[in-house]
């Protein structure tokens, strides 16, 4: 492999890769604090896509009811994306509500917590269906107006050509991994979400707020997912109801082999995995989503723990 296309598979990594880690914090955010997956969170990664899509004043199709519907107004995709990521935010709250909290003060079993989210999935996704219907969408080129389709890096005799919209994403989620780590490392709020995660009741006696601290992490992981839902529509299409199924799927993938609950392994974790999938020689392409399980498998053998956890201390 030529040097320049191995550069470019490179950046075509850790453009998606960045995608995988944000959206899997959004998983590793509600696992420190409740010790759960919450299956939901695919879902919730969709209905971000949709919503900046409909923000954007973009018209949906002709299937569900909201056929041949548009806004009257559109914004400016920057104000979009925020505004998608906060309506995202608020559905993982409406999730928090009506699926995690009434369970957990009934003090029912994690299992029944994990099988209620995935329910609730399949609600969402059926929701989404009904209304937009199941057709493919695509952003319109002219959310990045003002911007060239393409950046050459290299030169006319050995070109390296990265998308635009590589690069915007790229920038996108490095604000958010710098932004969300900045948060919970410096902020008086985030210590105390570190607290409820080491110990919650402790923290409870401890005159911290866990039941709102819990609110704000479903709201930030919904964000998040939210975002990487629209970075992903935005640098490919969105597929349909059912798009954010496969990303949940890798994003579990994704924090297993960071390391559960840890926030580095999981951006660690998530371009490991893009840079893997982008590597692979063209006549294995298709097997492209395998990979990250192929690459789980590995590590797990290896550090059960993943890459970046704590292996656990059984006491006697």
């Amino acid at each position: 492999m030529e040097l320049t296309t191995l550069l470019q598979q490179l950046i075509n990594g850790l453009s998606i890769g960045s995608v995988y880690a944000i959206f899997a914090l959004g998983y590793t955010l509600i696992f420190s604090i409740l010790g759960i997956i919450n299956f939901a969170h695919g879902a919730v990664f969709t209905m971000g896509a949709y919503f900046t899509y409909a923000l954007i004043g973009s018209r949906f199709g002709f299937n569900g009811i909201f056929a041949n519907a548009q806004l009257p107004f559109g914004l400016p995709f920057p104000l979009a994306l925020i505004a998608g990521g906060v309506l995202a935010g608020l559905v993982g709250v409406l999730i928090e509500r009506t699926t995690f909290r009434p369970l957990r003060r009934r003090g029912a079993d994690p299992l029944l917590t994990l099988v209620s989210s995935l329910g609730m999935a399949v609600a969402l996704v059926n929701l989404i269906q009904y209304f937009v219907g199941a057709e493919a969408y695509s952003y319109p080129s002219s959310v990045l107006a003002g911007l060239p389709p393409s950046i050459n890096f290299g030169t006319p005799e050995k070109p390296l050509i990265v998308r635009t919209v590589q690069i915007v994403i790229a920038i996108i989620s490095l604000i958010i991994l710098v932004g969300l780590t900045l948060f919970i490392n410096k902020t008086k709020t985030g210590r105390a979400l570190r607290a409820v995660s080491e110990d919650g009741t402790t923290a409870s006696l401890l005159g911290i707020n866990t039941d709102r601290l819990i609110v704000l992490t479903f709201f930030i992981s919904g964000f998040v997912g939210g975002i990487a839902g629209t970075l992903v529509g935005l640098s490919v299409t969105i597929t349909g109801p059912y798009f954010g199924i496969a990303f949940g799927l890798k994003g579990l993938a994704v924090i297993v082999l960071g390391g559960m609950g840890n926030i580095p392994g999981a951006v660690l974790g998530g371009l490991v995995i893009g840079i893997a999938e982008n590597l692979l020689p063209a006549s294995a392409v298709a097997y492209k989503d395998a990979i990250a399980f192929a690459i789980l498998f590995i590590v797990l053998l290896v550090r059960p723990q993943g890459i970046l956890g704590r292996a656990q201390i059984t006491k006697v």
